[in-house]
């Protein structure tokens, strides 16, 4: 959360100090509690402290412990003790009194393992670390992409920042659009390349990868990819959520360093999970705590408010209600809010500061429950033909008859059920169709029908039982998740964590069986008897109404005419951009895709970046 940038010059130029100042101050919004500036003739760090943990009452950055490496970082380090112990064990034994903060652990394990570093690091990390003996910066993301890391090379010039926005106030960065990454908005609603941006000049740092600049250049590596580890086979069922349990507990404990939690809670089985294993762990410490949730509810799944209120009473907690469909302005388009990049829920953004204004005042750290819909999705084919070719008919016919009777319902006519739905819907649907909508010189310029087909008919994932589960946390959609609830985007005073992403968890839940454990997550719902109530546990899942939802509010959003931006026709087709029409879903997609867009191009395209290149440009004259 807290905010971060760095300006390196690779030729030797000096900083400027005013122009690392005005970039700092730009990030006040990220961290109100301090601002603190370093620089060494051509490097210069800054951060904007958010204090979202205990040791962060000690967090002095940018850093060093020797004058010779210095840290700028916004990181939550896991596993702590462990890491400290194989630090100690490798030399670093001076413990300060008050303990080792995030940024100071990282650093440690730079000066003991060199860029190899990350292979020890658990947790949500986003930093760069200047060494000055070896002339080069070296920057590292965490594993699923939580912490943004965006950079810019322009010359011999590098800046780097956990925020777009900071980048882009750079006087020497263009405004120049990345047409792939707009046509990729446009046709997928996000990017499908998660090294660029919607910006020529500006990149980012993917999931689990390091760069390393030098003289030499920028060498940028993966350092980690997610395992395929082989299923796991307990001999006991209580087995299973004992493992879950325990694991659970440590990924929430880990990201809560704090006694004040709120969480973001529905009323299925993820979100009430975490608020019960939140709740343990905090008893568990034997001091007073916070722990609240605030529920989003709306008119046209009421029954949504009754379950979470249900879990609330059955935890102890305090439950908060927001109604956003109440905020929802039918003159979005023309309210001049602006966004990093192309979002594909804008009308949303004018409702979404008004729901969430505040919430900051409540507490600074949120729990998120997604996870466990791709972690735990079932997969039982390719489990079967896994099973079958190992002659492992044994295991198989248990989990097979674990499953059956775990059920309430026979445990496949949710799958025939819903390919009858889907069968009947797509009769009238049209259905996953190549926008006709394009501007045709965009299109054959970029080669977009051959990008359309390959990443709407991607090849199979190589995990051999759980193929799509796997596949779908491999997703650069988590890079547009995580980056619509960070402070970049939202300008909000909060930090969300996502406990089911934790490494150590997710690696577990990719290695059971599918069967019984997978369906319906009946793993959850058997870890949690007792700890939550009955009806939640048997509930069914359940997805959002689209098409109500778009029946009942979306559509007077968008049945009028837009004004387009000047250059849209750049990228549309304005004639052939499909209307909508009440009680009528169908284009519904398209249409939203492309206003979501327009209003991007008129409000939040242009550079914003003039006031400061004229003060750099002045300074330089009086120097």
């Amino acid at each position: 959360m807290s905010g971060i940038v760095g300006i390196v010059e690779l030729d030797g130029s000096p900083v400027e100090h005013g122009l690392l100042r005005q970039l700092t101050d730009f990030l006040a919004f990220r961290g109100p509690d301090a601002q603190r500036m370093w620089i060494r003739n051509n490097v210069g760090f800054s951060r904007t402290l958010f204090k979202t943990t205990e040791e962060s009452e000690h967090d002095h950055q940018p850093m060093t412990l020797d004058g010779n490496t210095w840290i700028v970082a916004d990181a939550r380090i896991d596993a702590r003790e462990e890491l400290i112990a194989a630090l100690k064990a490798g030399g670093e034994v001076d413990l300060a009194p008050s303990g080792w903060t995030d940024a100071e652990l990282i650093l440690r394990a730079y000066r003991l393992w060199g860029v190899d570093c990350v292979d020890h690091l658990l947790g949500d990390f986003s930093f760069g670390i200047w060494d000055e003996t070896r002339q080069q910066l070296f920057c590292a993301r965490d594993h699923m992409g939580v912490k943004p890391f965006y950079y810019a090379q322009v010359g011999a010039c590098i800046i780097f920042s956990n925020t777009l926005d900071c980048i882009r106030r750079h006087p020497s960065v263009s405004s120049q659009l990345n047409d792939l990454a707009i046509a990729d908005f446009l046709l997928f609603e996000f990017n499908q390349d998660p090294a660029t941006t919607s910006f020529a000049d500006i990149q980012r740092l993917p999931p689990a990868h390091r760069a390393v600049w030098s003289q030499a250049g920028l060498e940028l590596s993966r350092y980690w990819s997610m395992p395929i580890d082989e299923p796991i086979f307990h001999k006991r069922a209580d087995d299973y959520t004992d493992q879950f349990q325990e694991l659970s507990r440590k990924a929430v404990a880990d990201r809560l360093r704090t006694n004040q939690v709120w969480v973001f809670m529905s009323g299925g089985i993820d979100s009430p999970t975490l608020a019960a294993t939140a709740r343990v762990v905090l008893r568990q410490r034997n001091s007073a705590y916070d722990l609240q949730a605030v529920t989003s509810v709306d008119d046209i799944v009421p029954e949504e408010r009754q379950y979470a209120e249900g879990v609330a009473a059955h935890l102890g907690i305090p439950i908060h209600y927001r109604k956003w469909t109440e905020f929802v302005d039918p003159q979005w388009e023309e309210i001049p809010f602006s966004t990093p990049e192309p979002c594909p829920n804008a009308w949303l953004i004018p409702a979404e500061e008004k729901f969430w204004r505040g919430l900051g005042d409540y507490s600074r750290v949120f729990f998120f429950g997604e996870g466990p819909d791709n972690a735990l999705r079932l997969d039982w084919q390719p489990y079967l033909s896994y099973m079958v070719r190992r002659r492992n008919y044994g295991q198989l016919l248990r989990g097979a008859l674990a499953t059956l009777f775990s059920q309430s319902r026979p445990p496949w006519w949710g799958t025939f059920s819903r390919k009858l739905r889907i069968a009947n819907w797509t009769k009238d649907a049209e259905g996953d169709a190549f926008p006709a909508w394009l501007n045709a010189a965009f299109e054959s310029r970029l080669q977009l029908r051959e990008r359309w087909r390959s990443f709407t008919h991607p090849p199979s994932a190589a995990h051999p039982i759980r193929p799509r589960g796997y596949a779908s946390l491999q997703s650069p959609l988590w890079q547009t998740l995580f980056e619509s609830f960070d402070a970049g985007a939202t300008k909000t005073l909060y930090e969300v964590r996502y406990p089911f992403l934790d490494l150590r968890l997710l690696r577990f839940l990719l290695a059971v069986p599918p069967l019984p454990w997978c369906r319906s997550k009946y793993l959850l719902r058997r870890a949690m008897g007792g700890l939550l109530p009955r009806k939640v546990l048997r509930r069914p899942k359940t997805g959002l109404p689209h098409n109500l939802l778009i029946k009942h509010h979306l559509w007077r959003l968008f049945s009028a005419g837009f004004t387009p931006a000047e250059d849209l026709s750049h990228y549309v087709n304005l004639d052939r951009v499909p209307g909508i029409v009440e009680g009528n879903p169908g284009f519904f997609g398209d249409n939203l895709a492309v206003r979501n867009f327009n209003h991007w191009l008129r409000h939040s395209r242009a550079g914003f970046h003039d006031d400061l290149r004229e003060d750099a440009l002045h300074e330089a004259t009086r120097q």
